[in-house]
């Protein structure tokens, strides 16, 4: 009867101790602790009463109570093990390779989450894969030129906007004593702001620059006008930006002729300048020499001196007297070369041109206007490009 009195008491004070309130934050250190020790006394108990078939019918709901207890205490213990893990305890190899795999999107969200992965998250080789996969095709070396005269027009406003932040003599002195202490976490908060600003000249800065619309760069457009007669397989210089809503462009041409914008514009009709010739200069030839008959071509060519140059498709052709058979046929070695644009009709002045082959500069005239730089066409893309922008009647 002792044992049993003795086995009551200790019950109704393990009870006890389960119904109190949570452990305040200061007694974290015992919780564990208190875990184990009721966990082990559990046990103990449990083991002796089993032996009893009274104390088993007697005491079979407390024994199941701890039971219970004793599973939620390893569990406890295995959710602590399992939340001490972190994505930061990967080898850096590993880490690198999952950050090698986000999406742009991805990235971004991922670099929200703490101080380290935002700086492995804007590593420049992270984004200069995304920056090639998208953008590689249009970003050429113009572009990036004008990137960068954009970022040091933002760093000298950054610079300027810095100088007038200063903190005068009386916030420092304000800063530094302590009674007024709650005054420096928002001077503390500006400064981490600037911190962990993204660096402008970054390969993500650009990336998100270009997604965003903000940015402007040069390329060159199809087409101009979304295929105007006027402007049927040829290709002008621009001011570009991207929407990212529509997937397509927004358009600024030189500010001679009819139209100064356009918008809509799909990505199949924009590229990168394929040569770094300004729009208003003569570009100097240098294939004059290997041009003959069946090669493809793009000729500069404007209306008259005050607009830009555009980039116009065409082909090498046979000279009025060569019968075009591949074995009689010495056009290549006359000083005459003959350019055809066989996107309109036959007898069109437009149809035909004729240049100098040892020294031909700009040549045209106000009534049909100026020719000027050649270049000859290698890549088989390129060529098939213009192929596919092909009017679908012939021109006048």
């Amino acid at each position: 009867m002792l044992y049993l009195l003795i086995s009551c008491v200790s019950f109704i004070l393990i009870s006890k101790s389960f119904t109190h309130k949570p452990i305040q934050a200061w007694e974290g250190k015992l919780k564990l602790s208190s875990f184990w020790f009721w966990g082990e006394f559990s046990s103990f108990l449990v083991s002796w009463f089993q032996k009893s078939r009274l104390a088993i019918e007697l005491f079979q709901p407390i024994i199941c109570k701890l039971k219970k207890m004793m599973t939620f205490s390893s569990k406890v213990e295995n959710v602590e093990e399992r939340d001490s893990l972190s994505l930061l305890d990967l080898p850096d190899l590993t880490l690198e390779c999952i950050l090698e795999k986000l999406s742009p999107s991805g990235l971004c969200t991922m670099g929200g989450v703490c101080t380290s992965l935002r700086e492995r998250c804007r590593d420049d080789r992270l984004w200069e894969r995304h920056m090639m996969e998208k953008w590689g095709r249009l970003i050429g070396a113009a572009a990036y030129r004008e990137w960068q005269l954009h970022v040091a027009s933002r760093s000298r406003v950054r610079n300027i906007s810095d100088q007038t932040k200063k903190k005068g003599l009386f916030e420092s002195l304000v800063s530094k004593i302590w009674p007024f202490s709650w005054i420096r976490p928002k001077l503390a908060t500006s400064d981490c702001k600037a911190r962990t600003s993204l660096p402008v000249e970054s390969v993500m800065s650009l990336y998100l620059s270009l997604e965003s619309g903000k940015f402007w760069f040069p390329a060159q457009v199809y087409n101009r006008e979304n295929g105007n007669v006027g402007f049927m397989l040829s290709c002008y210089d621009a001011q570009v930006s991207y929407d990212s809503r529509t997937n397509t462009f927004q358009a600024r041409y030189s500010p001679y002729g009819r139209r100064a914008t356009e918008d809509n514009i799909p990505w199949d009709r924009l590229r990168a300048a394929p040569v770094d010739t300004p729009s208003h200069k003569l570009h100097v030839t240098d294939c004059l020499h290997d041009l003959k008959p069946g090669d493809h071509i793009e000729i500069q060519w404007r209306r008259n001196k005050e607009f830009p140059y555009g980039w116009w498709y065409g082909v090498i052709g046979h000279l009025e007297l060569c019968d075009g058979h591949e074995n009689r046929c010495r056009c290549h070695y006359s000083d005459t070369v003959t350019l055809e644009f066989s996107q309109y009709t036959p007898g069109s002045r437009w149809r035909q041109v004729t240049i100098n082959r040892k020294d031909h500069r700009e040549e045209g005239d106000e009534a049909d206007g100026f020719y000027g730089g050649i270049r000859k066409l290698y890549n088989e893309e390129e060529i098939a490009r213009w192929k596919r922008l092909w009017p679908s009647q012939v021109l006048e």
